[in-house]
Formats: C-alpha cells, structure tokens, sequence
C-alpha cells in the first residue's frame, strides 16, 4: 500500500470515527443467520455476495482466500470454519466460489517467475522444496470451479472435527450477475 493511499484510509476513517458512522454497524460477534461462509477474496464479490445473498453486517461469519479453497484439511480456514461452529453460533456450512476466478486454471509456474521478478531467489525455491513444500503443488488453482466447490465441501462435511449433521453447501456465483448455482445441497446429505 503507498503512503498516500495509507494517508487517505487513515483520514477518512479518523472522519468515520468522529461521525459516529460505526454505529449503523454494530451488532454481535454471533451471526444471526447462523452461518459461516467461505468465498473467495474476489473484488467483484465483495458487495455484490452480500446482496445476491441478503446477507448484511451481522448476518453470517465470512472467510475469504483465493478462490474458496479448503485446501488443507488443518490449515486456517478449516480452523476458521470450525471455530465458527463450535464457538459462534453458526449451525450451516457455505462454500460459495465464482466463474472467471483468478485461481481457474492457474499454473504455479507465471506465478514462481513473478517471485524471481520481485526479487525472490531459485535458492529459496529450491529450500522449500527441499523442505518438503510442493510449491508447485501449493501454487496450483483449479480446472473446473463445479468440482472445486465439491472437493472444498466434501473436505468440511468429512473432517474428523465437523459435527455430524452440520450441512455443508456448495454454490457458484457470477460475478457479472450476482446468480448463484447450486452446486451441493447439504441439507440432503
């Protein structure tokens, strides 16, 4: 983030502060709707999910990552997801990924040469992988966003933590639209 625009969030929230604007937002660290949902950290999608969805400040917990991937059954999101349900409240389970993603198709190749670009180095490429991280592996998206939405929902549904009968769903959103596809029904699981 530059100087100036870091100067002008900073401002503009020193007048959101004294304006007292924060209070048409408050409400609980509890969803109301009882759900967790996990999208995708999408710009498109920041307005447009709440709305296609009638969510609203309050309404649900929200993770995002690239492209609403559970892609380690241990790692934050799943964590996230599961603190959501034993700690906040929330009783369902939605996965909500989206067409033209940035993560459909992504090679780790482009994405490890733009590394080298910003400066970092085949030696600590070559470290991780030495490590034991498959960065290639770990850099890879998806082919098909359907069967993404599915794998991400059959990792929830059948983590050895998820309580049984939690349902999980699965949609895909347009980003153009805001039309969201059923993927997986979890109330019928």
């Amino acid at each position: 983030m530059s100087a100036t625009l870091l100067k002008e969030i900073l401002d503009y929230n020193q007048k959101f502060v004294e304006n007292r604007e924060y209070e048409k937002y408050e409400t609980t660290k509890f969803p109301k709707k009882r759900m967790v949902i996990l999208t995708c950290m999408d710009t498109r999608l920041l307005e447009l999910l709440p709305k296609a969805m009638n969510v609203s400040n309050g309404d649900v917990k929200l993770v995002k990552n690239a492209g609403a991937l559970v892609s380690h059954p241990f790692g934050s999101v799943m964590r996230s997801i599961l603190i959501a349900v034993y700690e906040l409240q929330a009783e369902e389970v939605m996965v909500v990924a989206h067409y033209d993603c940035g993560m459909s198709g992504l090679k780790a190749e482009p994405v490890i040469e733009n590394m080298k670009k910003r400066g970092i180095t085949e030696e600590t490429i070559d470290t991780l992988t030495y490590s034991g991280i498959d960065i290639k592996k770990w850099l890879h998206g998806f082919d098909n966003v359907s069967e993404s939405v599915e794998h991400s929902v059959s990792i929830i549904k059948n983590h050895p933590l998820m309580p049984k009968g939690v349902p999980v769903h699965g949609l895909v959103i347009d980003p153009k639209t805001g039309k969201l596809d059923l993927i997986v029904d979890g109330s019928h699981a």
